[in-house]
Formats: structure tokens, C-alpha cells, sequence
């Protein structure tokens, strides 16, 4: 027994167990793990945001970029963010801007501190300029519960099906659920397709809560400065993103309405159409819709369409006539529709009738809310206005593709029936610019 001992007390001396330099006074190690990790467009053409969340102050905020045998390293900074939720629980949102990247190239990446790193991420940089064809996913009403088409577009962003995704609002269901630890779950859940490609969003009445603090502080978008509108480019696409909610949650204000559409305005005005000929703009919820669930969209006078109730100012249809907006995506209806090109709840006739998304004289409206989320499906009512051309409440998602300066497909992939198109449209356009009908002589 003695010579057990003896060996046992050696053993301790020679084989000490191994240990990790931490600095003293460090939070603990799990506190600092970078998560969350997710890339968005960054203000410049050759730029890109990321960003992550820590639980605890790091005192930095490092992207480490790995390219041609070599590390290049970018600093940014963290804010804090409390939930405002009983708990007020608290993490810090980092940001880093990626600058001076190479076009059409591979990276791969990784971002934390000296206190942690996260995993090696990889993505692709679009390519530079307007001559090349983007293709997005864009869908809305993604929740944390019931996300059915996740697991397609996470196969499909992997396989590099897409250049970019837009999440056309109401995320997690909702972010601030249980102290804002739902948010957390939902962050992870996006990680694997939003550490890969740009992720892109708008607000839905989901993000409402504390005048929609978690959405503000976990998404960082181009030249958004937490107003929740902001517009991109990609290849021939000028994108425009905007807050519906506005409108609805007028218990913050009247003031965001009134800055949104003035920016708008302005926004649309100023595209160069000869360099980005295509305008496509999204928001989550639709200006028309044919949903038996007596949403706004199901009423007559939408508000985000002809104004707010009673004063009718600054509904937002004229300006997507007045400046030429090719195609409107929305959200918020757990199902899918398309309409013919519309305006003010008027079929607007094409040059060829046979062809209505040919050249069409007014823009085409896309409802994409049916990603799945534990509000599950929202049914059709009996009516069916002959400006809805093609509905469906499967769960799934739309793909964008943009061939040209004057193709654009769009598709809608049911998940339910395991990536299956259910929807093909081509839209073409030669002539893009405003358009002139006018609805009181039902005129072009």
C-alpha cells in the first residue's frame, strides 16, 4: 500500500493537470464565446458588416480574416444591450466592418477577442459591379417554433444557391419572448446561413416590443442608424427596405412615418436607373392580400397603400408608380400570392394581355410569409379579386433571380412538398422608369 502512495504523490508532482492562461478578473470563459454570427452588406461596394454577441464585455471586437496563407485583422466596437423584459437581462452586440474585400473571392473568417474565438466561418464576396445576376432568397415570418423551410434554405445556402437572403420581418416569435432568450435561440438557428451570406431584413409586428429594441440592436444594416430603413444595391438591383410598422404602432410616433416616406421619396428619386435598372422594395406587411383573417391588407384602404385613417397622407402606392418600382415583396400572411401588376386595387393592363408581367405598366405585388412559425397557416377567404393570380398556403420560401437588365425570375419553393417549385413567373421589363396609368380614365 505504502508503494501505491509513493507513486500516486509522484504522479501529482511529475503529470501536473494542464492549465489555461486566463487573464486574472476574467469573466468566465463561457460568457465571452462569440455567437450569433452574421454578415450583412456594409456601406461601400466592397465591404461587409459582422456582426456577434457576448454575453459578458470583452473590451474588443476582432474579425480575423484569413486569405491567401495570411491573417488580416479588423477592429470595430460593442455596445450593450438590455432586454427589456423583467429580467433586463443583458450582452454585447459587436460590430466590425470588412473593408477593401476582393469581389467575387472566398474567405474564411472568425470573430472574438483574446478572451474567445468563435468557429472558422467561411463566405463569398459578390461580384463587383452591375452586370451579373444576383439570386436571393427572401422570405418572412420565420419563427423560432414550427421553421419548416429552414433546413432547405441552410442545404441550399451551403451548396452557394445564393448571394444574399432577406427575412422580410417577424423573426423568432418574437426575439423578446422570455427576456429576450428566445431572440438568442433564433440568432443561433440563422447563424449557419447568416455567417455565410449577407442577411438582410425589414421589421415585422413581431420586433414591436420596447419600440422594437431587439430588433434594432441585432440586426446592423447599411446606413440604417436603428431608423429601420435603409436601401442596397446588388448587381442591376437597387433594394429598398422599409418599416410597415409605422403605420401601425403609432404609439411611438408619428415622426418615423413622416421621415421614412420624405427618405423615400429621395431614395427612389435618386437610383440611376441606367446602373441599376431594376427596383425591387420590401416591408412586412402587404398593401393587398385575399387572406380570410381581416388583416389590414384584407380592407380596402391599406394603410402603408393610401395613408393613414381619416388624413389619407403618405400612403406609399403612388411612389412605387410615380418612380417605376419593378416588384414589392411583403410578408405577414403565413401563405404565399402573387398579383398581376396593380394599382389601386385595379388590374393595370400590359401591352400583350396574354403576357401581363411583359412590360408591365404598374408593379407586381409578392406575399412571402409562409416560412413557418407556430401561427402556422393563414387560409384564403371565398373571394378571389381578379388581381390575385396564384396563391398557395404551403410553407416554403421565394427564390429572386435577376438574369439581366431586363429578366427577373421569381420562383415560390414549397417545403412541403421537399423543394418543389410551386410558382414560375418571368418578369420583364424593357422600359424601366415610371409608370403613367391613370385610374381615372383607365388609361395608359
Amino acid at each position: 500500500m505504502e508503494w501505491i502512495l509513493l507513486v500516486m504523490a509522484l504522479c501529482k508532482v511529475v503529470l501536473p493537470y494542464p492549465t489555461v492562461d486566463v487573464p486574472l478578473n476574467s469573466p468566465p470563459l463561457v460568457k465571452v464565446q462569440p455567437r450569433h454570427v452574421h454578415l450583412a452588406l456594409g456601406e461601400s461596394p466592397n465591404s461587409l458588416s459582422v456582426t456577434w454577441s457576448t454575453v459578458n464585455k470583452t473590451g474588443e471586437s476582432i474579425a480575423l480574416l484569413y486569405v491567401d496563407g495570411k491573417e488580416k485583422q479588423f477592429k470595430g466596437a460593442a455596445k450593450q444591450f438590455v432586454d427589456g423584459g423583467e429580467k433586463h437581462l443583458s450582452q454585447w452586440i459587436h460590430k466590425v466592418v470588412l473593408s477593401n474585400l476582393k469581389s467575387s473571392h472566398t474567405y474564411r473568417y472568425r470573430v472574438g477577442s483574446h478572451l474567445g474565438w468563435s468557429d472558422v466561418f467561411e463566405m463569398r464576396t459578390l461580384p463587383s459591379g452591375e452586370n451579373w445576376s444576383p439570386r436571393l432568397a427572401l422570405f418572412g415570418d420565420m419563427g423560432n417554433e414550427n421553421a419548416v423551410s429552414l433546413p432547405l434554405i441552410q442545404r441550399e445556402v451551403g451548396e452557394g444557391v445564393y448571394d444574399a437572403i432577406i427575412h422580410v420581418g417577424d423573426m423568432a416569435y418574437d426575439m423578446a419572448e422570455k427576456n429576450g432568450v428566445r431572440g438568442d435561440i433564433f440568432m443561433d438557428q440563422i447563424e449557419p446561413i447568416a455567417s455565410m451570406v449577407p442577411y438582410m431584413t425589414c421589421p415585422g409586428n413581431h420586433e414591436w416590443h420596447y419600440n422594437f429594441s431587439n430588433y434594432k440592436a441585432r440586426f446592423n444594416m447599411p446606413g440604417d442608424n436603428t431608423n429601420m430603413f435603409f436601401s442596397f444595391d446588388i448587381g442591376p438591383v437597387h433594394f429598398v427596405s422599409i418599416s410597415t410598422e409605422f403605420y401601425y404602432f403609432l404609439n411611438y410616433g408619428l415622426k418615423p412615418v413622416i421621415a421614412q416616406y420624405t427618405w423615400l421619396e429621395k431614395d427612389l428619386a435618386s437610383v440611376d436607373r441606367s446602373k441599376h435598372p431594376w427596383i425591387v422594395m420590401f416591408g412586412h406587411r402587404p398593401m393587398y392580400c385575399t387572406n380570410n383573417d381581416r388583416d389590414d391588407c384584407t380592407k380596402f384602404e391599406t394603410r402603408t397603400r393610401t395613408g393613414l385613417p381619416l388624413i389619407n397622407m403618405w400612403g406609399l402606392e403612388q411612389l412605387l408608380m410615380d418612380y417605376g418600382v419593378d416588384l414589392a415583396v411583403w410578408a405577414h400572411e403565413h401563405s404565399y400570392e402573387r398579383l398581376l401588376p396593380t394599382f389601386n386595387r385595379t388590374v393595370v393592363p400590359s401591352p400583350d394581355m396574354l403576357q401581363p408581367y411583359s412590360d408591365p405598366s404598374a408593379p407586381v405585388h409578392i406575399t412571402t410569409g409562409s416560412a413557418g412559425c407556430r401561427e402556422k397557416h393563414d387560409d384564403f377567404g371565398p373571394s378571389h379579386p381578379d388581381w390575385s393570380a396564384f396563391r398557395s398556403t404551403d410553407y416554403g420560401y421565394t427564390r429572386l433571380q435577376v438574369a439581366n437588365a431586363t429578366h427577373i425570375r421569381v420562383q415560390q419553393v414549397s417545403a412541403e412538398k421537399d423543394g418543389e417549385v410551386i410558382d414560375d413567373i418571368w418578369l420583364v421589363q424593357h422600359n424601366h422608369g415610371p409608370f403613367k396609368f391613370n385610374i381615372v380614365n383607365n388609361e395608359l
